[in-house]
């Protein structure tokens, strides 16, 4: 028989909280995470501005693993749960080199760094070194996941290891998703296919979901952790439960590589497939947190899968846009778009898409524009829509329920 699976721990480092706590009181009220790049000069790029993570700690080589590393500890010391014998399941962006790796290969005299830290570091990538230093620190003995399924990534980290602590496979997993884009080819290569906004001049308001003005999203960066273990003995052993992971359903519509299927084919097909996994129906869903890229091809799909799912309802049930606030959090964005919708349910209140002055007419649903609304929720779908096709939504519901 399938266990429920209890999110008992929750880390966040984003652009709007470097904790649950600061995560939940900027979403409420509607803070924009987003301004210009400080990270390096962009200033032969059409887009110069971010959602950057405020930090001011040591970057262990790469700010995506250090971004990581925090949120698990972060996820991890609220959890309660003992260390070791558990697993983790890490949505990542894959990164070969860093710029600095780069320039000092190609420096007269380059050698391989002196240290044997570094010298085993230098050729692996982020997820090489975020699971293995992750493990190594809590004990993590069972053999890690990694996902590189871009935009979905995080959210599909989150479904893999629900399915592990679901199925008796792992008695507890850490799941969530990390990534930074943000230089010069990272923001670079997403301007090179027009996906980012150039609307500079007003950084806090430039991602818009759902708006007649938007024109691409913004690049942000951070991390999402979350602890999933057996609800029963979560229970047996005193642990605050924040909510359940009820359902996790994916797809894969290989329509193109930057835009979804015009007809969001992979959008209903995650979502439906979450709510089967859960056995819920479409009438139970209280709120949906949307992928909601401010991206003139991804609002108005998405949208229209929401109505092929919910029917008569779509136009009752509040959509949200995390995105209107942090950014595109690329593999993160999914983990940490999860704890925001758990930290909401908890609290009983849908947060804000901001920047949603002018709807646009194919974009026609309940966004809760500009404003915190009160609203009791039992399920909440979370979606995450990739690039390249790859979809992925998970139902969470309400740890009372």
């Amino acid at each position: 028989m399938r266990r429920r699976v209890a999110v008992t721990g929750l880390g966040v480092i984003c652009p709007i909280g470097n904790s649950p706590d600061e995560f939940q009181e900027n979403l409420l009220q509607g803070v924009s995470g987003v301004g210009p790049v400080t990270l390096f000069d962009p200033a032969s790029l059409p887009t110069r501005i971010a959602a950057e993570v405020k930090w001011r700690g040591p970057i262990l080589r790469d700010r995506k693993i250090t971004f990581a590393i925090e949120a698990a500890e972060e996820a991890l010391g609220s959890s309660g749960r003992p260390r070791g014998e558990g697993g983790i399941s890490l949505g990542i962006g894959l990164e070969m080199f860093s710029m600095d790796d780069l320039a000092a290969c190609r420096r007269p005299g380059f050698a391989l760094p002196s240290s044997r830290q570094d010298r085993m570091s230098f050729l692996q990538t982020p997820s090489d070194l975020c699971v293995q230093l992750i493990s190594k620190r809590y004990g993590l003995t069972r053999p890690p996941l990694t996902h590189v399924s871009a935009c979905a990534a995080g959210t599909d980290a989150i479904g893999a290891a629900f399915r592990m602590v679901a199925d008796g496979r792992r008695a507890w997993m850490l799941a969530g998703g990390t990534d930074s884009m943000i230089n010069p080819l990272g923001v670079g290569g997403f301007c090179r296919i027009g996906a980012t906004t150039t609307s500079n001049s007003e950084p806090e308001r430039a991602s818009r979901p759902f708006d007649r003005r938007r024109d691409g999203f913004v690049l942000g960066e951070g991390a999402g952790v979350l602890v999933l273990e057996g609800l029963e003995e979560a229970r047996a052993r005193g642990a605050r439960v924040y909510a359940e992971i009820a359902g996790y359903g994916n797809s894969f519509d290989a329509h193109g590589i930057s835009e979804p299927h015009p007809e969001g084919r992979g959008a209903y097909q995650a979502m439906e497939r979450a709510l089967k996994d859960a056995d819920v129906p479409p009438m139970a869903i209280d709120c949906i947190n949307a992928h909601g890229t401010s991206t003139p091809k991804n609002d108005p799909v998405e949208t229209m899968a929401i109505k092929r799912l919910l029917g008569a309802r779509a136009k009752d049930v509040p959509v949200c846009a995390t995105k209107s606030m942090i950014g595109h959090l690329i593999s993160a964005a999914g983990a940490v778009e999860a704890i925001a919708a758990v930290l909401c349910m908890n609290a009983g209140w849908v947060h804000p898409t901001i920047n949603l002055d002018e709807p646009d007419p194919a974009c026609d649903l309940d966004y809760v524009s500009h404003h915190a609304r009160r609203r009791e929720q039992r399920y909440v779908l979370s979606n995450s829509f990739g690039f390249g096709g790859q979809n992925a939504s998970i139902l969470l519901r309400a740890a009372d329920a």
